[in-house]
């Protein structure tokens, strides 16, 4: 029953949006972050204890800036996704303008399949469906379900509405790993915390867990990797540079050359974050072990 209501308010909002627009609409992520940031706060010491500890030299007054900016950039992303049903192709085409997507193309057409990374940075779902449409090539798109059910199923029509193909991530590696000997697109947000036996590799001077599946399956696979990362811009649109992951120069050693690309994956979603650390979601915690 809890779900269901859950999944009737969820689609309640979605329908407001719609009436509202999205420019409106947009504007109610101050409301969400004001109050899951001060009256029912939800990962708030979370999200400070992990910018404090990516930027020790900062502040608490500028600590408490990025953690609160994180929660209004991420309800505006939630209000964004709750509004994409009701986007045309055209809306969804113009939301993100992209650089890179020539050398994305040719990198396809290597018939090695693709591995496109990206990270819970701005809209990370924007991104998936924008390029997709822009390169004229639907992706098989790896999503971990969501708790609730109904909300899960919702999401996935949503996400394959424009022609993207769901690859549930409790699913066997050997489907993604298929994907890509059939020379498809694999479309993955790798950014959260790997497991407690995971490989470590330095993420803002500490180590961390990450997840080695893209590395593995690259080395594999033989398909290239390109990292893309929405930035959200002041009136709301959004850029990403889609930029090739270097996977020449690395240690003879299997295991070291995993740890190698993960290190080099992390470096280049390091960079981003230092540039715009209110766009990244800071709730989980980063650093657990």
């Amino acid at each position: 029953m809890k779900d269901k209501i859950e999944y009737i308010l969820f689609k309640t909002f979605s329908y407001l949006f719609k009436i509202c627009g999205l420019k409106l609409s947009r504007r109610f992520s101050l409301v969400l972050a004001f109050v899951f940031f001060y009256i029912i706060p939800i990962r708030k010491n979370t999200t400070i204890e992990n910018i404090s500890k990516a930027f020790p030299e900062f502040g608490k007054k500028k600590i408490k800036k990025i953690a609160f900016g994180s929660y209004k950039s991420f309800s505006k992303t939630i209000i964004e996704i709750l509004y994409l049903p009701w986007m045309s192709n055209d809306e969804i085409i113009n939301s993100i303008q992209i650089k890179g997507l020539d050398i994305t193309r040719e990198k396809y057409e290597e018939k090695n399949g693709l591995i496109m990374l990206s990270a819970h940075f701005g809209n990370w779902e924007f991104m998936a469906i924008s390029i997709a449409l822009q390169m004229g090539i639907p992706f098989s798109v790896v999503v971990k379900s969501q708790r609730n059910e109904y909300v899960t199923n919702w999401l996935n029509n949503v996400r394959e509405k424009w022609g993207n193909k769901i690859v549930p991530l409790g699913i066997s590696i050997r489907q993604i790993y298929k994907e890509l000997k059939e020379k498809n697109i694999v479309a993955m947000v790798a950014d959260q915390r790997g497991p407690s036996d995971g490989i470590r590799v330095n993420f803002f001077g500490r180590k961390a867990s990450v997840y080695s599946g893209p590395a593995i399956l690259a080395l594999k696979t033989k398909a290239p990797i390109v990292y893309g990362i929405s930035v959200r811009q002041s009136d709301d649109s959004y850029k990403t540079d889609l930029e090739e992951i270097e996977l020449n120069n690395l240690p003879d050693n299997e295991d070291e050359k995993i740890v190698e690309i993960n290190q080099r994956l992390t470096d280049y979603l390091e960079k981003y974050i230092r540039q715009n650390p209110e766009q990244w979601l800071w709730m989980h915690k980063r650093w657990k072990y």
